[in-house]
């Protein structure tokens, strides 16, 4: 049995697969919740604040292709200081994005754009409120 739904302009297609454990879902956005996040701090060097902007601009369209990054943000923390942020329904799609287009282009560059090396940080997400849902939680795994 297979089924395909449409959830942020994304396709998603699922197949139905015995589990070792059943878990209740509340509701069908459950199943797209975020649990695992990467959060990078990245500190241009002089006068690079600019082509880092460009950078994190650029990245989006990239990010849009891989499906199994459910959201990403490219932010300015401060006049130096740049941040990525991006969630995951699984640490399957967490790896294909740390090992994707954006962390290659983005460590190609370190070295010329930023004055350290990125931080990045693996983050297990315990909550969440999405755009237009109510408050969730994880539940146990």
């Amino acid at each position: 049995m297979s089924f395909e739904v449409s959830v942020r302009a994304r396709f998603y297609k699922f197949e139905a697969k015995p589990r070792r454990e059943a878990r209740h879902l509340s509701s069908w956005e459950d199943l797209f919740m975020a649990r695992f996040a990467l959060y990078a701090v990245l500190e241009a060097k002089p006068g690079k604040e600019r082509e880092v902007e460009d950078f994190l601009k650029s990245a989006q369209p990239l990010a849009e292709k891989e499906p199994g990054t459910l959201t990403w943000y490219g932010a300015k923390i401060g006049p130096t200081k740049f941040a990525i942020f991006d969630t995951f329904a699984d640490e399957k799609g967490r790896d294909a994005h740390i090992n994707g287009e954006i962390a290659k282009a983005l460590f190609a560059k370190a070295s010329e754009l930023f004055a350290k090396e990125p931080e990045i940080n693996k983050l297990e997400i315990l909550a969440e409120k999405g755009s237009g849902s109510g408050t969730k939680q994880a539940s146990a795994r």
